[in-house]
């Protein structure tokens, strides 16, 4: 669990016990109120359990500051959505992150991506994501279920067919020169790149490297339909969705794409960046 996890759940336990101590309770007398044993009490007060929202919702109710719930939640899904640290989602391996990102791309209508580094994962074939994955498995020394991850990840890659959906993707080049896996891999991936121009539900920008830029090429990020934001950092990922987060990757996003070439012009720079390929 990371330090920052940690120190906000601590923060929390110390607004509960504040809470419990206003309302002249003891941690015996307000488990007894509440259903709960002395040890649960005190766990949520030291910040050695997390609390639910129904945990805080009661909470508030037993030390007769029901108002306060709000207050206790908005505290609770800070750290919950803001931060979650590579080493606690990779505990049970790569597959499960997969998973809950298909659910949250099914849930969204139109998607927005920047990536500088890697392409994009809805656009990987399975060969250049194993190559990522069995990177990353290196890098956090995570449970090593390729397979599984590769697996779902391609599976996700259906939703960029599916009616109803748009998908405004946008890579530096960069991201088309990283040679992160062998030639003949990436070569590949480059011309499953091509495929995509033209593809309906989806437009493909691409930055190239003499492209002016409002903006440094930063980290990648994914905007799903205005509402949230997740992007990626080497010891977490970030789940943003306060309004001022999103807006801000909004415009990041905006001045990024308005620099991107697209149609022809990117098909011209990825062939660009094939031809530099070494596949003899």
């Amino acid at each position: 669990m990371t330090t920052d996890f940690q120190q906000a759940r601590y923060a929390l336990g110390l607004r509960l016990r504040e809470l419990r101590t206003e309302g002249g309770l003891t941690g015996r007398q307000l488990g007894d109120r509440l259903g709960w044993t002395q040890s649960k009490v005190s766990k949520l007060e030291t910040g050695r359990q997390t609390a639910t929202h129904e945990d805080l919702r009661a909470w508030a109710d037993g030390v007769g500051q029901p108002e306060a719930a709000a207050e206790l939640s908005a505290r609770l899904r800070a750290f919950e959505t803001q931060s979650r640290s590579w080493r606690r989602q990779l505990a049970a391996g790569h597959r499960p992150v997969q998973d809950r990102l298909t659910v949250e791309c099914e849930s969204s209508s139109v998607l927005r991506a920047w990536e500088s580094a890697m392409i994009a994962g809805l656009l990987q074939t399975p060969d250049y994501a194993r190559h990522v994955f069995e990177a990353y498995v290196r890098l956090h020394r995570s449970p090593r279920d390729i397979d599984e991850a590769v697996q779902a990840r391609i599976r996700r890659q259906e939703l960029l067919y599916r009616r109803g959906k748009r998908f405004h993707i946008v890579m530096w080049e960069a991201a088309l020169r990283a040679r992160i896996c062998p030639p003949s891999v990436m070569a590949a991936q480059l011309d499953r790149l091509s495929g995509v121009i033209g593809l309906d539900n989806v437009t493909l920008g691409i930055v190239p490297f003499d492209a002016p830029v409002e903006l440094p090429p930063a980290n990648g990020f994914w905007i799903h339909d205005e509402r949230l934001v997740i992007a990626e950092d080497w010891h977490a990922e970030l789940w943003l969705d306060d309004p001022e987060s999103v807006a801000l990757h909004l415009r990041v996003w905006e001045s990024l794409n308005r620099a991107a070439v697209h149609g022809p012009d990117a098909q011209r720079v990825i062939a660009r960046c094939r031809r530099a390929l070494d596949t003899s």
